[in-house]
């Protein structure tokens, strides 16, 4: 059973969100999935950037009025 978190990122500017962001899935399983909110604006940019380097899935991504909100399931180690 996979696990939904929100993750309050607002108010910190690049690079923070996406290095926070890499910090704290990494203590996450394959399948849980994390809620990042930011004001960053340029985290529109990075966060997807960051999701595809590093083999997560954005499941959604949100502009909102005050920045975004992405929506990531923690990708797994596919087997060799």
């Amino acid at each position: 059973m996979t696990e939904t978190v929100i993750y309050d990122l607002r108010g910190l500017k690049c690079p923070l969100p996406v290095l926070k962001t890499r910090r704290r899935m990494a203590d996450m399983k394959p399948g849980d999935e994390l809620v990042v909110e930011t004001s960053d604006p340029l985290a529109g940019i990075d966060i997807p950037h960051f999701c595809n380097e590093d083999g997560h899935e954005l499941v959604a991504q949100e502009r909102l009025d005050a920045g975004h909100r992405f929506h990531i399931r923690k990708g797994g180690i596919t087997p060799a």
